[in-house]
């Protein structure tokens, strides 16, 4: 985890920097991308920054950044995107419900 100072306007605040690997367990899709994404373990970096004037360390998700699988079109090359940390949390949201299968009647 990374740290730092920001400027907002003309006071500071504290951030810092999350990393966690996330895993979709099915093909997924972000905003803005054309394709749909594997299912597989992808790197994120989640730059947060600490809500000032609580008696508590509490921290906001600012953006995220997913790394992109490689593609065997483009051997070599790494890609990353800047998210929206609610759609991310969104798309794992989806990624869990569709474990869950149909509800209804069991046999």
């Amino acid at each position: 985890m990374a740290g730092g100072f920001i400027r907002i306007g003309t006071r500071m605040t504290t951030s810092r920097t999350v990393k966690q690997t996330v895993t979709f367990r099915h093909p997924f899709r972000l905003a803005g991308l054309d394709d749909a994404l594997p299912a597989g373990e992808y790197l994120t970096e989640t730059d947060e920054e600490r809500l000032e004037g609580l008696s508590f360390p509490a921290y906001r998700k600012l953006r995220v950044l997913i790394h992109m699988p490689q593609r065997a079109t483009r051997p070599g090359v790494t890609e990353t995107v800047w998210i929206d940390p609610i759609e991310l949390e969104e798309a794992l949201a989806r990624d869990a419900a569709a474990d869950d299968g149909p509800r209804g009647a069991t046999p």
